[in-house]
């Protein structure tokens, strides 16, 4: 297998060749009477040869370059396979969150119209009840038995033994769409080229040092794709890869016992869970050399909780980017809190680090309209807080038929393009960029003199959350900008009693929440679907709206 293939799928191939017995996906397939769990498993060889065999398949029902095929599948062996094999035939992936809400979620399908559709029983039979929805679905099959619809089940599929020759699309087709989680605005889908997958491997494998005969406990299953491309092995863990924050954390500590796990990457909402946990039982975690969290700013508290359980020299890591465009920087959690923990207790945002080289970065002032052209952006110095764009070869280039999306997203300079992260933040003189919310969460308002002030959520509550019995808090505007009520919704922590005159005193104490008036408790703050650790800010502004403070 040459290297020089456009085709991602080329990779499992190419650690196929190299490591064919080495394990390659391993599914908890149930338990046996003493409880322990029982593991199914494909080797690499093993692997390409049933994405092979169901590419053959797959051809044979009508698939073919190009074709958008949407994959309602959990992970599982057959998960990997299909998609493996779908990459082979040239045929374009989508893989949409269902854990956004169904009713974003068919939006979502309507807007790719789908051609093609693997799913399973349950899948298939929202398809049924909303073939509004699927009427682009021209093919059709079902992961399962039972079967109530046209199409194949997946056990009817033949194909072929022998390898499946791979297509060769051109670096810049389209070689996925991924949809954004839809936590703050609407979900769109992000056009993923061959190339922008070939590059985020090579970064991957740069940033964490991951080689074959390592093993991934795939706690988040897009990133596992990349793992098994770069000769990991991958594990599925027991827990629903959509509600992440509900994890038992001895199902995570079960396979970290029973396999030699070396990374894992999930959301911090998780690794929560399993601290506290381990914590409590004084239990460590074994064999772990890495533990990576995206989806949310990671506090210094929780790398704190995980160094204590962690073997020695293992390290934490907080990869920061967007499904747009990803990695923009990388930071360890050792450098955190040696050199920026202080800092972000006194209000300063959350530093992610220093963007990677591959990787331009300019700070722009704040604007909610389009910009067609670099030129017609004001770019701030180091220390001003603005808008983060960003330039390189891991940054998509648009959304899928999304024209007003792709206006307010991208920035022109000459042949060079930018993407607007839709984060506010600063430079420092490391130029490591510190993260202080999101701009939709920004609250504009008149302080008491009538003079224009902006508050930025990540700053303001990292002061809220170090008063006694507050667990976290959320930023609000009440209101339309540039005259909105600022104001502060918090979730006490377990067995508080907070009481607002305290809190309002402690607040006004520091000119980052002085001017915040209102205050509202909330018994659990509403939180993203695909991480379960973003606050919904959007929807606590509505809430805050109609209380009485």
């Amino acid at each position: 297998m040459s290297s020089a293939s456009t085709n991602i799928a080329s990779l499992l191939d190419e650690q196929a060749l190299q490591q064919p017995r080495q394990g390659a996906v391993y599914f908890p397939q149930g338990r046996d009477p003493q409880g322990r769990v029982a593991y199914t498993h494909l080797t690499f060889a093993q692997l390409k040869e049933q994405s092979d065999y169901y590419a053959w398949a797959l051809q044979g029902q009508g698939l073919r370059p190009g074709m958008k095929t949407l994959l309602m599948i959990r992970p599982s062996l057959e998960f990997y396979s299909l998609l493996f094999a779908v990459f082979k035939v040239g045929a374009v992936p989508i893989l949409i969150d269902p854990g956004m809400g169904w009713q974003s979620f068919l939006e979502a399908v309507r807007s790719m119209q789908p051609e093609a559709f693997l799913g399973l029983p349950a899948a298939q039979l929202l398809r049924v009840f909303r073939r509004r929805y699927f009427k682009s679905v021209k093919i059709n099959i079902t992961l399962g038995s039972w079967r109530l619809w046209s199409g194949k089940t997946l056990s009817e599929l033949r194909g072929k033994p022998g390898p499946f020759p791979l297509c060769q699309p051109e670096p810049a087709a389209l070689a996925a769409v991924l949809f954004t989680s839809g936590s703050t605005g609407p979900a769109k889908g992000v056009c993923y080229t061959q190339d922008i997958f070939q590059t985020q491997v090579r970064l991957l494998r740069r940033e964490y040092a991951i080689k074959p005969g390592e093993m991934d406990l795939a706690c988040f299953p897009l990133f596992s794709l990349f793992s098994l491309a770069l000769g990991a092995a991958v594990v599925i863990p027991d827990m629903n890869p959509s509600k992440p924050a509900q994890v038992n954390p001895q199902r995570i500590l079960e396979a970290l016992h029973n396999l030699p796990v070396t990374y894992s990457f999930g959301s911090p909402a998780l690794w929560r869970q399993v601290a506290k946990y381990a914590g409590e039982k004084n239990l460590k975690l074994p064999g772990l050399r890495r533990i990576i969290m995206a989806g949310a700013p990671v506090p210094a508290e929780l790398h704190e909780s995980l160094f204590s359980i962690l073997p020695k020299g293992a390290e934490t890591y907080t990869p920061y980017g967007a499904t747009e465009a990803l990695p923009i920087a990388n930071f360890s959690g050792s450098e955190m809190l040696a050199e920026t923990k202080a800092a972000s207790l006194a209000g300063k945002g959350i530093c992610v680090g220093k963007p990677i080289p591959e990787i331009e970065a300019r700070i722009i002032a704040i604007s909610d309209e389009p910009i067609a052209s670099m030129q017609e952006a004001k770019i701030l110095p180091p220390g001003q807080t603005g808008e983060l764009c960003v330039s390189g070869a891991c940054v998509t280039a648009e959304y899928y038929q999304q024209a007003e999306a792709n206006r307010l997203a991208k920035i022109r300079e000459g042949d060079k393009l930018w993407h607007r992260i839709g984060d506010l933040g600063y430079f420092d003189d490391k130029h490591r960029f510190w993260f202080c919310g999101r701009k939709s969460h920004r609250v504009e308002y008149l302080d008491r003199q009538g003079q224009p002030r902006t508050l930025f959520s990540i700053p303001c509550e990292a002061i809220v959350n170090q008063i006694e019995g507050v667990r976290r808090s959320a930023l609000v505007g009440i209101g339309a900008k540039p005259r909105q009520c600022p104001a502060i919704v918090i979730e006490a922590a377990e067995n508080a009693r907070l009481y607002q005159e305290q809190i309002l005193r402690e607040m006004a104490k520091n000119p980052l929440t002085a001017d915040i008036q209102k205050l509202f408790f909330h018994p659990s703050l509403p939180v993203d679907l695909r991480h379960n650790a973003k606050i919904n800010r959007e929807a606590l502004a509505v809430w805050a709206g109609k209380q009485k403070a």
